[in-house]
């Protein structure tokens, strides 16, 4: 039994009518033959596969069909089926392959039999394939020929590089250049021959075999005719199809673009991880990344593309990526599409194509660390699609002028705390400080909050219900892009709980106003809950997404941390500064408690102006001196009020235990042991250098 051609030799088309993606070029010859006006020589050039040597074939048989001057052959003379497909070939139609028949001697030989005249048809007709492989001293030969050839003979060179035939025989000929076969038409023709042939093929599976061909008719048949002879009772497969032609499964694509939409870089890596370990080319996944990602640009752009077919996907894989293209902002895309681009080209001839595919993984994924003005526009798209996530600006405004509503109790506190760091300050410290406290709004806030009453009405803006609308919009994958810069906000209240977020916890569902985390073991989660970390994390969530969630928690033995993959905007660190300034608040506090006259609570004042004073007048050397000063008059007034606050009752439990308190009591406050000496004693540290802070 005989096997079958390919399939590119059972379906060359026979007339040009045939001819596929080449109109611009058979509509012109089939008029010039119609009107029997034939020139002695064409040039076809184009890339390969696209139909040169078939177009010449088609020319030759026309020329010669008994019917001439026709457009199309008829196909029942001798001529014609001669020339069909599957014929024997016709003695006065010579094709010649000059790649290996390109010299002068050759040459010679052709113009010699060139002169005799056709044995049974109309024209003698030499088809020269690759006529760039013809020598420079071969087409000076053939230059006298090809310029005044006899009656009965025509030339058809065929190239696919025009440039390399010299300019004198290129001026001697009408140049006819074909072209790539468009996707679309490629995807049409491909289907109507699997109908003819008989065998089932995906839709999904057709994009693949038309990208394999790469525009070329020959190839991409040769591509399909692969597929159908290793394809089982259930026809090609996009299975089979990306299998076999080495392209990366949508799956891996899909959960690398979510892992990037998600700036979740431990499912990045983890898809890299997957592409070695499967033995995929680096090179290969990166191209089809960098595809994916131009079909998500022209997606956000043009909105109708998977359905007007701008991009050639199936309706399925179209509505992924409309679902994909939304959780991307456009800069973004772009960047990413730049970086890899310009990866690809370093990963040419790379020793460690793996490192490079996983530096461009975390460039992509840290726009923070990118200062050009892609990055900084990245980073606005984020922050852009953050507000459209969580809530416009307005709906966080509300909070900050929230605290005008407790103005009030301002008011009060002018004639307990305000005045009197005022008043000290003018009367305790030199004469240039005294100005700087009152431009400080210290003295002008009781004027500007008996000026408030007016803005009171401003409560009306009170659409602290606001942000129940955005919650209900946030996905999973919205948190999950936003849960980094919960997990950072939650550094500045409890470290317990940053610890815990970033080392044990996974964002595992959300549903409704319910948020599950999952941690790792059960000993986490139970830390995690006993801590009262739970109430943390929803304080973090109202600040940062605007979303009031109820936390829960489970043991989740596949729980990954999650919490910092990226900071997509800075950590608030200047909290250390103010974990130095509760002494300082509280003094005043304590000092005011036993009453506004006391002079020692007038002298403790002076403390917290220099706190904040001392910023805007470094340069004064007589403040040290007043600030000690007022210190240790502040420390004084504080031992005088604390014999007052122990007038409260104690039970006879606590004072039995106060009688028996030693040295080892972990809630007992030794005096004995401080500074260098208390380091030593309790951690065993031994100190270097001590700077001290006025």
């Amino acid at each position: 039994m005989e096997s079958p051609l390919a399939l590119y030799r059972r379906y060359r088309p026979e007339t040009f009518a045939e001819v596929i993606g080449q109109e611009h070029v058979t509509e012109p010859l089939r008029a010039a033959l119609a009107g029997n006006r034939v020139n002695h020589a064409y040039l076809f050039s184009g890339p390969r596969g696209c139909g040169k040597t078939t177009s010449a074939r088609i020319l030759a048989r026309t020329l010669n069909c008994i019917q001439a001057p026709v457009a199309d052959p008829c196909g029942e003379c001798d001529s014609c089926v001669d020339l069909a497909r599957g014929g024997p070939g016709s003695i006065d139609v010579i094709e010649i392959d000059a790649a290996s028949h390109g010299g002068v001697d050759d040459a010679r030989d052709l113009r010699e039999k060139a002169f005799f005249a056709p044995v049974k048809s109309r024209y003698k007709v030499y088809i020269i394939d690759e006529a760039h492989m013809v020598s420079t001293q071969g087409f000076n030969a053939l230059l006298k020929l090809v310029e005044e050839p006899p009656e009965h003979l025509r030339f058809i060179f065929a190239t696919t590089e025009p440039e390399k035939v010299i300019p004198t025989i290129r001026s001697r000929t009408h140049h006819y250049p074909f072209r790539l076969i468009p996707p679309r038409l490629m995807s049409s023709y491909l289907s109507e021959l699997c109908e003819k042939e008989g065998v089932q093929v995906e839709p999904a599976a057709l994009p693949l075999v038309v990208r394999a061909g790469g525009g070329s008719a020959r190839d991409t048949l040769s591509v399909l005719d692969q597929l159908i002879g290793g394809a089982g009772p259930e026809g090609v497969t996009h299975e089979l199809a990306s299998g076999l032609l080495g392209y990366t499964p949508d799956t891996l694509l899909d959960e690398v673009v979510d892992a990037f939409a998600a700036a979740d870089g431990s499912a990045v890596f983890g898809v890299v991880d997957k592409v070695i370990e499967t033995g995929q080319d680096p090179r290969h996944f990166t191209e089809d990344l960098l595809r994916r990602l131009r079909d998500l640009v022209i997606v956000a752009a043009v909105p109708g593309a998977t359905v007007s077919g701008l991009i050639d996907v199936s309706e399925d894989q179209g509505e992924r990526l409309v679902a994909q293209a939304a959780r991307f902002g456009a800069t973004d895309l772009s960047r990413a599409a730049d970086i890899l681009a310009t990866g690809l080209t370093e990963m040419r001839g790379a020793t460690a194509p793996r490192l490079l595919l996983e530096l461009l993984c975390a460039r992509v994924l840290l726009p923070g660390a990118d200062h050009t003005t892609e990055g900084i526009a990245a980073r606005l798209d984020r922050l852009e699609r953050r507000v459209s996530i969580s809530g416009t600006p307005s709906a966080q405004a509300p909070s900050a002028p929230a605290p005008p509503a407790p103005a009030p109790v301002p008011k009060a506190a002018p004639d307990q705390d305000r005045p009197a760091p005022a008043v000290p300050t003018a009367v305790g410290t030199p004469v240039p400080e005294a100005p700087e406290p009152q431009p400080g709004t210290r003295p002008e806030l009781p004027a500007e909050t008996l000026a408030e009453p007016e803005p009171e009405p401003e409560p009306e803006v009170e659409p602290a219900p606001q942000p129940p609308p955005a919650r209900g919009g946030l996905s999973l994958v919205d948190v999950r892009r936003l849960w980094p810069d919960v997990v950072e906000a939650t550094k500045t209240r409890r470290r317990m709980a940053w610890i815990h977020l970033t080392q044990n916890c996974q964002v595992v569902g959300l549903e409704g106003n319910v948020l599950t985390l999952g941690f790792a073991n059960a000993g986490a989660r139970d830390s995690f809950v006993s801590s009262g970390c739970s109430e943390v994390v929803h304080q973090s969530a109202i600040d940062v997404v605007g979303a009031d969630w109820k936390i829960e928690t489970i043991v989740d033995p596949g729980a990954q941390p999650e919490g910092t993959p990226v900071v997509t905007r800075a950590a608030a660190e200047p909290v250390p500064q103010p974990a130095a300034e509760p002494e300082a608040a509280a003094e005043p506090g304590a000092a005011a408690e036993p009453g506004a006259a006391d002079e020692p609570a007038t002298a403790e004042a002076p403390s917290s102006p220099p706190a904040w004073a001392a910023d805007e007048e470094p340069e004064t050397t007589e403040q040290p001196e007043v600030t000690e000063q007022a210190r240790a008059a502040a420390r004084q007034a504080i031992a005088e009020t604390r014999p007052a606050g122990r007038e409260a009752p104690r039970s006879g439990e606590l004072a039995a235990a106060d009688a028996v308190a030693s040295r080892d009591d972990l809630d007992a406050d030794p005096d004995d042991a401080q500074g260098e000496d208390l380091l030593a004693r309790e951690l065993g540290a031994s100190m270097i250098e001590e700077i001290k802070h006025s």
